[in-house]
């Protein structure tokens, strides 16, 4: 069979400088395809697609997978559809032809786009040209969606959220027979933005006979939600090492930590996912369990940064196997 279908893309139009799109949005674009001649179609459409999916493997003795989705909306505009229940009477004439779209994005709290270990929130734009049973030419294209909510947690509390400006501290007493290291850990704020930094600073009184050496990391944490089931996975971004603190004298170190602008911010309002983050602060003790503090950071929204549309998805097609 010819392929008479040469070209297939979805596109859509910027709202604003970050380019992402919010509740309420307004999502326009256009589909292009280009053919080689006068081309039958049986139906050809466009859908916007916004949805939550989780997956993992679990392994040992309870081998299995868990998995949960959820859609968030869910819209279709027909381009073109035949009369006569599939024999392909609508046509597409030969060359570049472009078919405009636009959908409104519900008004409603749904979560920002987000891709972790084993779960994702996506928002796509996806185009179908079906000509025939065997034979259909897809297209895909993600686009980059931000909720609303500048605090998006469980709950919204005035507490929560003017606790995010209040500064944070712990101690920590770690004895080594008779002697003993005490660490005092503060952070100036509990919320963060993107690319914004924050200040730390260790107090580390070394009643012992040993150096210690205070390290600075951020700990992300994602948790995983299916079938009655629950799965976390953490990483470390680390930041540093502070100066040592010989034995028997004390120090205070102090450490700016630079938030990474690209770094994506906390959320709890995904009822199969959540992100959070910790500031971790541990003294490397020679031939000694490490001790450590981990003070919650909740990380937010940060500067609008542009953001660089993907490559579209080449079209593929489903043929009558041989």
């Amino acid at each position: 069979m010819i392929m008479t279908v040469k070209h297939l893309s979805v596109e859509y139009n910027k709202v604003n400088e970050r380019g992402t799109f919010s509740p309420g949005d307004i999502l326009s674009g256009r589909v292009m395809v280009v053919t080689s001649k006068v081309t039958k179609v049986q139906c050809f459409l466009v859908k916007a697609k916004g949805k939550a999916k989780v997956t993992w493997y679990e392994q040992g003795e309870a081998t299995g997978v868990h998995s949960n989705k959820k859609k968030y909306f869910y819209f279709e505009h027909i381009i073109l559809q035949d009369k006569n229940k599939g024999d392909g009477s609508e046509i597409i004439n030969p060359g570049r032809n472009v078919y405009p779209f636009t959908f409104v994005i519900p008004n409603i709290d749904m979560p920002s786009s987000y891709k972790g270990k084993w779960g994702k929130v996506t928002y796509s734009l996806r185009a179908q040209l079906t000509q025939s049973f065997w034979l259909v030419h897809k297209t895909k294209t993600e686009f980059p969606f931000l909720t609303k909510s500048e605090f998006p947690f469980a709950s919204k509390s005035e507490m929560i959220i003017m606790g995010l400006k209040e500064q944070q501290y712990a101690t920590r007493i770690s004895f080594y027979g008779s002697e003993k290291v005490t660490m005092n850990v503060t952070s100036e704020k509990i919320g963060v933005k993107q690319g914004e930094a924050v200040g730390v600073s260790v107090e580390v009184l070394n009643d012992s006979a040993r150096t210690v050496t205070p390290k600075f990391c951020l700990c992300e944490k994602q948790t995983f939600a299916a079938q009655s089931k629950r799965i976390v996975h953490t990483d470390d971004i680390v930041f540093g090492t502070g100066d040592s603190v010989p034995a028997e004298t004390s120090r205070i170190i102090t450490k700016v930590l630079s938030i990474p602008p690209q770094l994506p911010p906390t959320f709890f309002n995904c009822c199969m996912m959540k992100l959070e983050y910790r500031l971790k602060v541990t003294l490397d003790v020679p031939l000694a369990r490490d001790p450590e503090i981990k003070l919650p950071l909740v990380i937010l929204l940060g500067s609008p940064q542009p953001h660089q549309q993907k490559p579209k998805r080449s079209i593929w097609f489903r043929k009558l196997p041989s």
